[in-house]
């Protein structure tokens, strides 16, 4: 019998002012959850009763805030030491936890950096993303790989240092085709001292430090003292490196005289949207941008919004000595101290009002409205287009997420399955997934098949989130692209209906006669197959949906059978590790020629005992 006199649940601002007897007056962190038990917000303060009990009052709310007060259903809290704290926790939270009432930032890559690699004599130069897990000196970020890759090809220019791993090293009996074009002194083989190279290091570092004009001016002596010398072979070389560290300068641009290392951050916002430039300078030099559309509210203030921004941005990044920004964001000091706290020293957020560095800020600002303005022009055509697709296809609204699947092989080998993912921001590329057939059962080439037992890993994978309350790694879609006529159609109609999934759109997408572009038939369950007029827009972004999922789909079925082709025999041998491995190869000179070893022969092979010859001999003979 239910008990009629027992209240409901609180909830919304009831809750809320419950939760507020009980709160102490100090620093903290504090979560607001829904029904579902998602968190609709995390936010921090000096006085968690102070702040959390103005939702209950109801003061200074918007109209999405009151939304948001009205869907708690629960809170959590933890308390801190400082305000300081509060702010550190509050951004990690919402890094991993991405709840949907704060602003956010979408994009939260690593950037590359340049690494001088130490752990060798012979230090090695190379490209590093991550964590600083190697050895060595580290020098970026870099706004983005081209960046990264440019500036490595020219430092290989001048200073020759290595970019091959330690094993290809040690196995070199020759200098390789980096030598031969001027961009590597061979150390592999002698051909360069190690103090010698060592020299080259350190100028190397120099250079990426900020000392490019007393490496440049010390090169110009050493050819000039060639020069002098008749030696004018080396004087070239040396003309040649010093014409190198110049293109550096030319290439990455605007080079300040009064900014060693900063960032340059600049944000503009429009009609509910904001874009966000970020500058990196380091060594006194350029090293690119990016820009960043963080998800915002019409309600956020710039200030907020600024703010926001670089908490998460450096949660997981490196923090320059200097942040030069285009306003001041919302508790500047407090984030200052913060960052200072995080890298051991003091880091400065100021907002310049005079000089080169204001200029620095201008140039960025310029950027984020360039920047917006494009893609906001972009995002009115996307609407267009979607609007299109949901018009061709009979659909009640546009879609917001579509998925276009196709698959890829040679004769059934290294098959792979490709899933593209695309809405009203473009191509979510973060979004994308491949899928290696595994099935035993498949014909070679089978490619309904193929498409069956990608349809249901991906779709019953869903169907089980869905069903069990899991976190959901892939939404839910509007709109299923199928690469194919009707055979393809009807497979995933039997996998989408055996599943139970019966409000998602499925169309096939079939070339044309000669695999024309322009000429594509749409497939769709209950209607017949149609054709879109040639030249329709809706036609056109249709075709390059397709083509992307083509294009995964054949870059991901390359890069397995690329693995599958280096793959060495001896690697399948129980009892061959990597060293035992390699005195068999330097033995016999390849899995070829072990092949044909006796077992008399590979018991000569230091490591390798009576029993492991056997084994490896059987192992080729089986």
């Amino acid at each position: 019998m239910t008990d009629l006199t027992e209240s409901p649940p609180l909830s919304g601002a009831a809750l809320i002012k419950d939760y507020c007897r009980r709160l102490p007056d100090a620093p903290g962190v504090y979560r607001m959850i829904d029904a579902a038990g998602e968190v609709l917000y995390v936010g921090k303060a000096r006085s968690l009763k102070k702040r959390v009990i103005q939702y209950a009052q109801g003061r200074f709310h918007t109209n999405r805030i009151a939304h948001m007060v009205d869907q708690t259903r629960a809170m959590e809290f933890v308390s801190t030491r400082t305000e300081t704290d509060a702010l550190l926790l509050e951004i990690n939270l919402i890094k991993q936890l991405k709840p949907r009432f704060n602003v956010l930032l979408r994009d939260d890559k690593s950037f590359p950096e340049i690494v001088i690699r130490r752990e060798h004599p012979a230090a090695q130069l190379r490209k590093h993303r991550g964590a600083h897990s190697i050895k060595g000196d580290y020098f970026g970020p870099f706004a983005s790989a081209g960046a990264v890759n440019r500036t490595l090809n020219t430092l290989q220019k001048a200073f020759l240092l290595r970019s091959c791993s330690d094993s290809v090293y040690e196995s070199r009996t020759r200098p390789c085709m980096l030598h031969q074009i001027r961009r590597c002194s061979a150390p592999c083989t002698g051909l360069i001292g190690l103090e010698d190279y060592a020299a080259l290091v350190e100028q190397a570092e120099l250079f990426l430090r900020g000392k490019s004009r007393a490496v440049t001016a010390k090169m110009a002596e050493e050819m000039q003292a060639a020069s002098d010398e008749m030696e004018f072979e080396r004087a070239a070389r040396l003309r040649d490196r010093i014409r190198a560290l110049a293109s550096v300068a030319q290439e990455t641009g605007v080079n300040p005289e009064t900014v060693d290392e900063a960032d340059v951050i600049a944000l503009h916002s429009e009609g509910g949207q904001a874009c966000i430039q970020v500058f990196f300078f380091r060594a006194g030099q350029n090293w690119g941008n990016r820009a960043y559309f963080p998800r915002v509210d019409k309600s956020d203030t710039d200030e907020d919004i600024m703010a926001a921004f670089l908490g998460q941005f450096y949660e997981d990044k490196p923090i320059p000595r200097l942040i030069l920004v285009s306003l001041e964001p919302s508790e500047r000091e407090l984030l200052a101290e913060a960052f200072t706290i995080k890298s051991n020293r003091k880091v400065e957020i100021s907002r310049p009002q005079r000089g080169e560095k204001r200029d620095l800020v201008a140039q960025a600002l310029t950027n984020a409205r360039e920047a917006l303005g494009r893609k906001m022009a972009e995002g009115s055509a996307q609407t267009k287009l979607l609007n299109g697709v949901a018009e061709a296809f009979g659909m009640d609204a546009p879609p917001e997420r579509i998925e276009v699947y196709d698959n890829s092989h040679i004769m059934g080998t290294n098959a792979v399955g490709g899933m593209v993912v695309a809405g009203p921001e473009g191509f979510q590329k973060n979004q994308y997934r491949k899928f290696n057939i595994k099935s035993t059962e498949l014909t070679p080439g089978d490619d309904y098949g193929m498409m069956r037992e990608v349809l249901r890993r991906r779709f019953a994978r869903m169907v089980k989130e869905e069903e069990t309350g899991e976190a959901v790694s892939s939404p839910r879609p509007d709109l299923v692209l199928i690469d194919g006529g009707a055979g393809q159609l009807a497979a995933a109609s039997e996998i989408m209906a055996d599943l139970g999934v019966d409000d998602i759109a499925v169309v096939g997408v079939a070339k044309g006669p000669d695999r024309d572009a322009g000429l594509e038939r749409f497939f769709i369950e209950g209607r017949e197959p149609f054709m879109l007029e040639p030249k329709s827009p809706v036609l056109y972004y249709l075709q390059r949906l397709r083509d992307e999922a083509h294009r995964f789909a054949i870059g991901s079925h390359r890069t397995r059978r690329a693995i599958d082709m280096k793959k060495n025999p001896l690697d399948e041998i129980e009892g061959v590790g990597p060293g035992r491995k390699k005195a068999l190869l330097h033995a016999f000179g390849s899995a070829k020629g072990v092949s044909r070893a006796a077992v008399a022969d590979l018991e000569k092979v230091e490591g390798v005992s009576g029993p492991l010859a056997q084994r490896i001999h059987d192992f080729f003979r089986r």
